[in-house]
């Protein structure tokens, strides 16, 4: 335990790297899933097929490969930014995809029904979708989000391989000096399944409160 005493600091620092990256991108992603599924969903056809075009790019295509590109290729085309911003940019446009698909399982419990009915009522698309839709898809979308940001958290250690400071980062190099793996990585795979737990349990937590009563 030594080993963490005196590298608590650093530890700790990292700790909150990850936990801010994943907030940041957490709530990135769901702002830009909403836009994807209200497109996917939408009568254009040409916003239709950009929405489906974009989640099957980014459903195929590996994370750590998009890291790499945005690290490497973006300063070749003169888009100059540190490393911990790039790397939540690149966990924003990569996760909305997830959560999009998540969100669009949550638009089939809407009823055509009540779609119907606000057409009867006058309601425009974009009323439509920000009034009865999204919001009811979200509610019964709650657990599969909750999954999505459990491995958004996961995913943020793949930020390691380009160089940002977070937690897999941090542990690595205090391997590197105490040359304690087992150690040192179990105790960073407990503050990775913490941190899952507290999201999951937040999860269900939200959707007891939220669930739509039938």
């Amino acid at each position: 335990m030594e080993i963490f005493v005196d590298s608590a600091g650093p530890l700790l620092s990292a700790l909150g790297t990850t936990i801010l990256m994943a907030l940041v991108a957490g709530i990135g992603s769901l702002l830009l899933g909403t836009l994807i599924v209200a497109a996917r969903i939408s009568p254009i056809p040409v916003l239709r097929g950009a929405a489906f075009a974009y989640v099957q790019f980014f459903v195929n295509v590996p994370l750590l490969v998009l890291l790499v590109l945005a690290v490497f290729a973006l300063p070749d085309a003169g888009i100059l930014l540190p490393l911990g911003p790039t790397a939540v940019i690149v966990l924003i446009l990569y996760e909305a995809a997830y959560v999009a698909e998540a969100i669009r399982s949550g638009v089939n419990t809407v009823g055509n029904g009540q779609i119907e009915a606000s057409r009867a009522l006058g309601f425009t698309l974009v009323q439509t979708l920000r009034l009865i839709v999204i919001p009811q898809s979200l509610r019964a979308a709650v657990q599969p989000i909750g999954n999505v940001m459990i491995a958004l958290t996961m995913n943020t250690a793949l930020a390691a391989a380009v160089g940002v400071v977070e937690l897999t980062a941090a542990a690595n190099k205090l391997n590197l000096i105490e040359a304690q793996p087992i150690l040192i990585f179990t105790a960073a795979g407990l503050a990775y399944m913490l941190l899952a737990l507290v999201i999951g349990l937040s999860a269900g937590r939200i959707e007891r409160k939220v669930a739509i009563l039938r």
